[in-house]
């Protein structure tokens, strides 16, 4: 069973920082698309950060350039989502998620068909 497992989430005051991780099993996140969305209640899931395939280009939202970093651990099978700076606007519940598609720009949350549990980031002022 492919499974997506998320972890790092927390409360911090605005200005620190957070790494989210996202460990894969029964799959390399080496030959997927993967990504971190976040959701807040009422809200649309909003992709935030994605590392592309095959290229493995990052892409990234507006909202989080120049502060939020994708990367992967190929020999962890591991996600992460570095976030610094953060805001209270980046206050949401995070999930990772993988696909076996080819993907370049900031995909659409319809598209990825594995999903971690999400890991929630509550950002004070």
């Amino acid at each position: 069973q492919v499974k997506l497992v998320e972890s790092g989430g927390g409360s911090v005051q605005a200005g620190g920082s957070l790494r989210l991780s996202c460990a894969a099993s029964r799959f390399p996140v080496s030959n997927f698309c993967v990504a971190w969305f976040r959701q807040t209640l009422g809200k649309e899931r909003e992709g935030v950060a994605q590392i592309g395939l095959p290229g493995r280009v990052t892409s990234y939202a507006d909202s989080v350039k120049g502060r939020f970093t994708i990367s992967q651990d190929n020999a962890k099978n591991t996600l992460y989502l570095q976030m610094n700076g953060l805001k209270p606007e980046d206050t949401a519940l995070y999930f990772c998620a993988a696909g076996p598609f080819i993907c370049d720009d900031l995909t659409e949350s319809t598209a990825f068909g594995y999903w971690g549990q999400g890991t929630q980031v509550t950002v004070s002022s």
